[in-house]
């Protein structure tokens, strides 16, 4: 048996612990919750199932890796993970996993409790593989951070002699056109809200053709009105209300989403932006200016742009690699 193909086995495994009628499972999914009040069940759930049925299919597994000359890694690695949504470095520790990588992991204190049981079971799994939860890197080769634009001015300083991937803030758009279907425009909601929107590949900021009505998208977004009730989401949203209230901004509202003509690209919690374009060549130029701030952009097929479906931005493929660098040629590269 190769390096693949017992690597795949383990994942197997690990994918029958995630089954979500495993009651270990359950009792973490409710410490989790109890830990971070973003992280609602519902979300946990559906970050674990994409992770199942993306990260750990084996069809899909065997098919990713098959444009790779899979090998151990001799390096010791570092891994600094974010935590804004649940499991969000589950990719980067799962390709480390794969070349059996020696590695350090920093977990964010927002989600030690999924990942810190990630890590014990995959661990469990293969004993060959040398893993450690650290509160601070040291004597690493190589490393990989994801962090705030703040944070990314200090791993730019700190890791700048060993070879590294550095992750910052990003965001991404949806790009409407006015041909798009009910049944478009209620994935679109899922785009935009899923996580709370607190994900990178989660919509911030709308491009629609000129004389678009903004307000017609608002029956579409009813799925996510029980977020008003989440008490975290709905005192972000009165504080972010109150401000273009108060600073009388131009805006439209209904009891959890606000959609404000603006340029700017990131928006705060709860706040949607939208810009008007003429053509689509006016929102390619857009993107290829701001690629470097761009996850992902939402749409129907169009020859000017790479596009992800309505309703899939958060459900990345294996080769969906964060800020389109990628991970696992780098770990194989050291």
């Amino acid at each position: 048996m190769n390096l693949m193909e017992y690597k795949i086995e383990r994942l197997q495994e690990l994918k029958e612990i995630l089954n979500p009628k495993n009651p270990a499972l359950e009792d973490i999914i409710r410490l989790a919750e109890i830990k971070n009040k973003w992280f609602s069940k519902e979300h946990i759930e559906a970050s674990l199932a994409a992770i199942r049925n993306h990260f750990l299919d084996p069809t899909k597994l065997e098919a990713w890796l098959a444009s790779y000359q899979l090998k151990a890694c001799e390096k010791k690695l570092g891994l600094i993970l974010a935590g804004n949504i649940p499991l969000v470095g589950f990719h980067d520790l799962l390709c480390a996993f794969l070349v059996n990588a020696e590695v350090q992991v920093k977990l964010s204190s927002k989600d030690e409790v999924l990942m810190g049981f990630i890590i014990k079971q995959l661990k469990e799994l293969d004993i060959t593989w040398k893993a450690s939860i650290v509160d601070r890197l040291a004597a690493f080769d190589a490393v990989i951070a994801t962090g705030s634009d703040n944070s990314n001015r200090y791993f730019e300083q700190y890791f700048s002699k060993v070879p590294h991937i550095l992750r910052k803030n990003r965001s991404s758009i949806a790009v409407l056109n006015g041909t798009e279907t009910a049944q478009d425009l209620h994935l679109l909601a899922k785009d935009i809200f899923m996580y709370f929107g607190l994900g990178c590949r989660n919509v911030s900021k709308l491009f629609l053709p000129k004389g678009y009505d903004i307000a017609s998208l608002f029956p579409y977004l009813d799925n996510y009105k029980h977020f008003a009730e989440h008490n975290l989401y709905k005192d972000n949203y009165d504080y972010n209300r109150t401000l273009l209230l108060m600073n009388l901004e131009e805006h439209l509202a209904n009891d959890f989403l606000m959609v404000k003509e603006d340029p700017s690209l990131h928006s705060r919690l709860a706040t949607i932006h939208y810009s008007f374009y003429k053509n689509e060549t006016e929102v390619q130029d857009y993107i290829i200016k701001h690629h470097e701030e761009l996850q992902v952009v939402v749409s129907k097929p169009s020859e000017h742009w790479k596009s992800e479906p309505f309703g899939k931005s958060q459900e990345p493929e294996l080769a969906d690699y964060a800020d389109h660098i990628d991970t696992l040629q780098f770990l194989l590269s050291l």
